[in-house]
Formats: C-alpha cells, sequence, structure tokens
C-alpha cells in the first residue's frame, strides 16, 4: 500500500451532465482534486468552480503535456497522481479500480484506449501519439513524462521508475446485481414505511384497496338485486361504506402527508430540534 498524499485529475471537454459526480466521488477519496478542462463551451468550467477545485484549462491532452502542464502549475507537488479521462466512453464505476492502481506503487501506469487496429505491444507504442483512459503516477514519474520527448515509449523512460503499460478493457456489465440492487431499494422503502408509519402506507394503501372493491361491488349490486329487500339494502349501505371509507382513508392519508411536508419545512426553517 503506497503512503502520501494523493491528487486526482479529470480531464474533459463539454462534460456538464458527468463532471458533478465525478468530482463529488473523487473528493469522497481526497481533498486535492483538479479537472483540466480541453476548451469546453458548455458550463463545465462553472460547475467546477462552484463545487471548489482546482481549474487548469489546455488545448492538448497528451499525457506528456498534461504532465508538464501539472509539472509548471502552481500546485504544490503530490506523492502520487491519478489522471482519469472523463469521456463516454469512461463509467463512474470504474474508479474504484483506477484507484487501487494509484495504491500499488507505480511510478508509471497508464491505461491505453483499446484499438481493434493495432498490432504493437502497449509498452512499444508511442507515448505522446497514444490515446489513454487513464494514468497513475508518482512524483518522479510524472516528472520523468514531461521531460520525455514526443518520440519516447515505455523503454526510453528511467531505468529507476517502475513502470507499466497495459490495454484499457471496460468492466464486465453484472444486470443481476443491478437488480439485486433495485430490489433491495425497494425492501429498504418497504421497511422504511412501516417502521416510520407513514400516512401513505397506513391509510393510502388501505383505502385504495377498500375504493377498489366498493366500486367493483357497485356494479355487480346494481345487476343483481332488482327488488327492494332487507338483504339489498344492507349489502348496498355496506358497499357505499365500504367506497365512502376507502374514499375518506386516501383522502386522510394524502392531508398528513401534506401537513407533515409542512411540518419539516417550518422546523427546517427555524431549525427545530427534532425528536428522534
Amino acid at each position: 500500500m503506497v503512503k502520501g498524499t494523493l491528487r486526482v485529475i479529470g480531464i474533459g471537454q463539454d462534460i456538464e451532465l458527468r463532471v458533478v459526480s465525478f468530482l463529488t466521488r473523487a473528493r469522497q477519496v481526497t481533498d486535492d482534486v483538479v479537472f483540466i478542462d480541453l476548451g469546453s463551451e458548455d458550463e463545465t468550467k462553472i460547475l467546477v468552480e462552484e463545487i471548489g477545485c482546482t481549474l487548469l484549462e489546455t488545448d492538448e491532452k497528451n499525457l506528456l503535456h498534461i504532465s508538464k502542464l501539472i509539472r509548471d502549475s502552481d500546485l504544490e507537488p503530490a506523492d502520487n497522481y491519478l489522471i482519469i479521462n472523463v469521456n463516454k466512453e469512461w463509467s463512474l464505476r470504474e474508479f474504484p479500480l483506477h484507484l487501487n492502481r494509484s495504491r500499488e506503487g507505480w511510478d508509471v501506469y497508464v491505461g491505453l484506449v483499446s484499438d481493434s487496429g493495432d498490432v504493437e505491444s502497449p509498452s512499444e507504442r508511442v507515448l505522446f501519439e497514444s490515446q489513454y483512459q487513464h494514468a497513475s503516477l508518482s512524483n518522479d514519474g510524472l516528472i520523468e513524462l514531461s521531460k520525455s520527448s514526443i518520440s519516447n515509449t515505455a523503454h526510453d523512460l528511467s531505468v529507476d521508475l517502475r513502470v507499466r503499460i497495459v490495454q484499457s478493457t471496460a468492466l464486465p456489465t453484472l444486470p443481476q446485481r443491478e437488480s439485486l440492487a433495485t430490489a433491495s431499494r425497494f425492501a429498504q422503502l418497504f421497511m422504511w414505511m412501516i417502521q416510520s408509519r407513514h400516512p401513505l402506507f397506513l391509510f393510502g394503501i388501505p383505502g385504495l384497496v377498500l375504493f377498489i372493491l366498493g366500486y367493483r361491488l357497485s356494479g355487480g349490486v346494481v345487476d343483481t338485486f332488482t327488488e327492494l329487500t332487507t338483504e339489498s339494502l344492507g349489502v348496498t349501505f355496506a358497499t357505499i361504506a365500504m367506497t365512502l371509507f376507502g374514499l375518506f382513508a386516501m383522502m386522510i392519508a394524502l392531508m398528513l402527508y401534506i401537513m407533515g411536508k409542512q411540518v419539516e419545512q417550518i422546523q427546517a426553517q427555524y431549525e427545530w430540534p427534532n425528536k428522534e
């Protein structure tokens, strides 16, 4: 396990729909989060500044130029750097995997984008021209890349550094795990409604059931009983009572739910203590 400071660096352009989730996830790991913008025309840069992360701008995204940009910036040096290209091919669920790579002690670890036309091994590809998805660098590795020539490959880096260049592979999809997670969320919601005695559960569901039963029975009562007798009157009144009771129960559930929300807003506005 590598010890020391970690700086997470995101690189992207026009990703206003994804940048907030990425920066929020990165700040759960470290407070040192930097975003390098490649010339966005949407609100990506504005969102980065609102979150409070450091913003750098450049026009080139190759790894050598990014390393030189970070080294020449006003930021204090860090022990480890995790650089991630935030684009359409990258998923937030890959972040833990990249984070583990930054803890393995590599001075230069680069995950290149897979290309079916590549015939050479990843270590023989020119770093300046290679498209990468993520990179994990130590401070020494960052300095080495920033000083490298545009024709260098992994074999041209210092022999004193631990270097590994690999092809990035997408994580397998797990639909069953996602289904279990969805079922778990429904189960948690159901248990919360029972334990909290939620009005929509205590009054709304029974009222809806009674209203539907009363409505369906009312049609049968009209078609079945053709004479006015004690039996027909009793069944008719029971059906009407069931329908009205269900309707009133649903109304009570909605009223209690709305009143509960208003009380919560008033308590939040005046900072009243909540009773556990």
